[in-house]
């Protein structure tokens, strides 16, 4: 999986494939692409519905002849040909044309740090689906720490928290290469689903798939900390009669069913410093660790860590489009190794 930046830099295209959306970035234009991972098809005709956000509305709400699908699974592709079918509409026949014009079209892909031979092959059919005659894998680690603006080619250690919607990603960089890493299969659906089990066991209330990000939004004030509002209203359908009704949620509560999935990311984090060496170690007290990824928003989750670890934790600019971005400077030949010449004998 790894791959030389002069490689990269011949690449024309690069593609984040994540669980929650897919992001393009095509070669002097930028990123081109930012949808949800999500397609509709219907079942009767095997015809595409729709595709991105459009189709992310539909969920829950379709007849039993539309399925909304969704390809992407944990950073892996599970689905090629509806993965394939749903980039090519989210591209659209302008970019296509565009991109086929290219004589040996080159293709760039994120993939998770320990992804086996089989998640690798998926993503490289996939591009090679829609044209691509060459396809590179980067560990998303790497390509999100680049894209968030940290020194990876330096000496020095960098820890960063790649935060997705199936899983949680943590590693330390030095020299441009991972030291030390870890994947732990909590993510944002994790705490969705955490905030949907506890309604319907302690309020018999179920939730809409689309409400629980209002509600995890409702939490705000200092987030997940005990100083947000006390309580908030929610709606639903009741469990044992089938109408909707409506319920004052205590926010307490809500955090603590919050928390219970989030300590296996803490447990993460504390195994990737007992296997990192105490030198990096030392580094890290002073630049903390870096979150990126769409679930790094999590009201109160950044102070959650600096709490647990007692380092200073920062949130990137814009983490939910790092990864993508640090594939993109990566094609664009922004990134400079460092360079090692070996010592004459």
């Amino acid at each position: 999986m790894t791959v030389s930046l002069e490689q990269l830099r011949r690449c024309h295209v690069a593609v984040d494939l994540g669980a929650a959306r897919t992001r393009v970035y095509v070669k002097g234009q930028g990123l081109v692409v930012d949808e949800p991972s999500v397609a509709a098809v219907n079942t009767r005709t095997g015809a595409l519905i729709a595709v991105g956000s459009f189709a992310e509305r539909m969920t829950g709400r379709t007849p039993d002849y539309i399925r909304v699908a969704r390809p992407v699974s944990g950073g892996t592709v599970v689905d090629i040909e509806m993965a394939q079918r749903m980039l090519r509409h989210l591209l659209g026949e302008k970019l296509r044309r565009a991109l086929r014009r290219k004589p040996r079209l080159r293709a760039a892909a994120c993939t998770p740090h320990d992804a086996d031979p089989l998640a690798q092959r998926a993503a490289v059919e996939t591009l090679v689906g829609l044209g691509a005659r060459r396809v590179e894998l980067v560990d998303t680690l790497i390509a999100a720490a680049v894209g968030c603006g940290l020194p990876v080619e330096q000496p020095t250690a960098t820890m960063i928290m790649v935060c997705g919607a199936a899983a949680t990603q943590i590693a330390v960089l030095s020299l441009g290469s991972i030291v030390t890493a870890e994947r732990v299969a909590v993510g944002g659906d994790a705490v969705d689903h955490a905030i949907v089990q506890h309604l319907r066991h302690q309020h018999e209330l179920m939730l809409p798939s689309q409400a629980v990000r209002p509600l995890q939004l409702a939490l705000h004030g200092n987030g997940i900390t005990p100083h947000g509002p006390t309580s908030t209203e929610i709606h639903g359908r009741d469990v044992a009669t089938g109408l909707a009704r409506s319920v004052r949620v205590d926010t307490a509560a809500v955090r603590n069913a919050i928390h219970t999935p989030l300590t296996a990311v803490l447990d993460g984090i504390g195994k990737v410093l007992r296997d990192c060496p105490p030198d990096l170690v030392a580094d890290l007290t002073d630049r903390g660790i870096m979150m990126v990824g769409g679930s790094a928003l999590l009201p109160g989750l950044d102070q959650m860590l600096r709490d647990a670890t007692g380092m200073p934790v920062a949130i990137a600019e814009r983490p939910d489009v790092c990864a993508v971005m640090g594939l993109g400077a990566m094609l664009e030949g922004k990134i400079a190794p460092m360079v090692l010449n070996p010592l004459a004998e």
